[in-house]
């Protein structure tokens, strides 16, 4: 057997294809299933998310894996094979735990992932098609990530403008759990914001959105409120953290109700976050005391810097992944001597019990018993050196010393 990784990503299709590859997560325990089948192992993963899917086996024949992906999806072979890649071996092992470790995300060292590639285990697991050797690969690779993340700082920078605005918010306020949320607009940016602020603990949160039934839409999910817009001057005072995105022209946020806002605050400090282009708050803004105004500019720079920080922290985790992945080979070359020590030690016991059998029958019939002690060391000696004699013969007759060498050592033949 060999362990195979076979899948497309956010790098080798587009969207439109990644789409059709997908697994339904109610088909995905039929499909392991019918997948596992192709293989003479029974063993296979599936990895689906929007960003890629991957199919880990444990098989000999890729054509067949790949035959089943095309024929599952009723896709063209033209249309898929240009965007698939095929890693065996070690390789597949390497690419298993670099994607479990973020390394392979379109955003570098992103934890999302690690979760996707558990939850597919766990249906594998549910739907029957994993077993010894898929079940050690999977738990070695969440050991892997987990690695990653405690020895290299890969995940504890910023690296999107919302996650930079809650880390600073963060560190202004030190902990979230007291603080109230204004959020302005109810597009990605914003939901990427409510979703980074309700996983830090924020205590409550405010939407308010031109159009109200998008932002009912969003709130749903955070546990949030939603208000128009025109109701900000309403909402504003209670806000200590107010982030802003939407796509208006014109400022939503004037100094002046800025300034009325934190009077009724008593000029406790406000953390303004404006990454809206063009502007969603006045830049006077910034003059106010207790106002503590930040653009998308400052955050593209904390995010810039982040980034390289994290590519410095990626070349320790290749490191860890390189290294994991080679000692999980040198596992899966050792079933292979186990299973091969069993079989020889299995033939040799078998021959000595034929034979033993056919001596006990001699003695029984009153045959001599010394005569019989001693035919039965010498079939027994003929028969296991057998094999190994063949062995040495065809190696003398072709010359090859490494394999001679090697079966003179294997028998006890050269003791140094």
């Amino acid at each position: 057997m060999s362990l195979v990784a076979i899948g497309i990503n956010h790098k080798t299709a587009t969207v439109d294809l990644r789409e059709k590859v997908a697994f339904a997560p109610d088909k995905i325990h039929e499909a392991m299933r019918s997948l596992a089948q192709q293989t003479a192992s029974g063993e296979a993963v599936i990895v689906s998310t929007c960003n890629r899917t991957e199919l880990y086996c444990n098989t000999q024949d890729v054509s067949r894996v790949v035959s089943w992906l095309e024929q599952y999806h009723s896709l063209n072979h033209e249309e898929v094979a240009p965007c698939l890649y095929e890693f065996e071996g070690q390789k597949a092992v390497q690419h298993l735990m670099r994607v479990a470790s973020g390394l392979d995300s379109l955003v570098l060292g992103e934890p999302q992932i690690l979760g996707q590639v558990k939850q597919a285990f766990v249906k594998a697991k549910e739907s029957g098609t994993v077993a010894m050797t898929m079940d050690r690969l999977f738990q070695n690779t969440f050991s892997v990530a987990k690695k990653v993340r405690t020895e290299t700082e890969i995940g504890t920078a910023a690296v999107s403008v919302a996650f930079a605005a809650v880390s600073m918010a963060k560190h202004i306020f030190s902990s979230l759990a007291t603080t109230k949320a204004l959020l302005i607009g109810a597009g990605e940016t914003i939901e990427l914001v409510a979703r980074h602020l309700k996983e830090n603990g924020v205590a409550s949160m405010v939407v308010a959105n031109r159009t109200l039934s998008r932002a009912e839409a969003m709130c749903e999910e955070f546990g949030a409120q939603a208000i128009t817009l025109e109701q900000i001057p309403d909402f504003l005072p209670k806000a200590d953290i107010v982030i802003s995105s939407t796509a208006s022209p014109l400022p939503i946020l004037g100094k002046g109700m800025v300034e009325k806002a934190l009077k009724q605050r008593r000029h406790q400090p406000m953390l303004l976050v404006d990454i809206a282009v063009p502007r969603d708050i006045e830049a006077e803004v910034a003059d106010l005391d207790a106002a503590y105004l930040y653009t998308v500019d400052d955050l593209q720079s904390i995010v810039e810097q982040n980034m390289a920080s994290r590519r410095e922290a990626a070349e320790q985790a290749e490191l860890i992944a390189e290294e994991q992945s080679l000692q999980f080979m040198e596992w899966v070359r050792s079933l292979g001597s186990v299973d091969s020590i069993r079989e020889y030690r299995t033939h040799c016991m078998d021959i000595k019990d034929e034979l033993l059998e056919r001596a006990m029958n001699k003695l029984g019939q009153g045959a001599d018993a010394e005569e019989v002690i001693r035919e039965l060391a010498n079939r027994l000696t003929n028969r296991l050196i057998h094999a190994p004699t063949q062995a040495l013969t065809v190696a003398s007759r072709h010359g090859d010393l490494n394999a001679l060498g090697q079966l003179r050592t294997a028998l006890g033949l050269d003791k140094d």
